[in-house]
């Protein structure tokens, strides 16, 4: 049987951006990042006058996304893009992970929910499925219901308080209800597996 995918997307669930400014949530820490596709953004304007993206992220989520691991094959669900493996992974202590193909600026979706979701449903190419993301709405569901053959979970996280216990245990049941587990997980970054010694 074919391991489920786990689609993950930043701005949202890993990086709580709608959170309030001055409390951010508990375990969370700030970071001043400049992606070269930020920085693209702001034409004509110097780097060093570009002001950094403010992000959030949580430590303790690269250890759940690991054990997570043994159950999904772990896949980049964002416009961070390969830029989630250079700025986001190493904070988290995650390896390099494969990146889903998105275009470079948002396609207008069709059935009026998630720009990403027919993106997501071409990649799984009929693997069951988890996906978090703060974007997803009720048309989201009705799409891959009426497209992918496969299981899918469509898992909806608030931006302003990104992934939290009962999210990763909604994903841990459904990564089991999916596949038979496999370990050990996926390493942190830098680090092999153990050989048993």
């Amino acid at each position: 049987m074919s391991r489920p995918v786990l689609y993950l997307d930043v701005d949202g669930p890993l990086n709580p951006y709608a959170a309030p400014p001055q409390q951010p949530p508990l375990g969370f820490s700030v970071h001043r990042m400049l992606p070269e596709s930020w920085i693209a953004q702001h034409p004509g304007k110097p780097r060093p006058y570009v002001k950094p993206l403010r992000v959030l992220l949580n430590p303790e989520h690269g250890l759940r996304l690991r054990e997570l691991s043994a159950l999904y094959d772990l896949v980049w669900a964002t416009t961070w893009s390969t830029e989630a493996n250079e700025f986001i992974g190493p904070i988290l202590d995650l390896p390099d992970l494969p990146v889903l193909d998105l275009p470079a600026e948002r396609a207008e979706s069709s059935h009026g929910g998630s720009w990403k979701t027919r993106y997501v449903i071409a990649h799984a190419a009929g693997r069951a499925f988890a996906w978090v993301d703060d974007e997803i709405r009720d048309a989201d569901h009705s799409l891959v219901k009426s497209s992918h053959p496969g299981s899918a979970l469509l898992h909806r996280v608030d931006a302003r308080v990104g992934l939290r216990d009962e999210d990763f245990a909604a994903l841990s049941r459904f990564g089991r209800s999916q596949a038979t587990p496999i370990s050990p997980a996926v390493p942190g970054r830098g680090k092999r597996p153990s050989s048993g010694r």
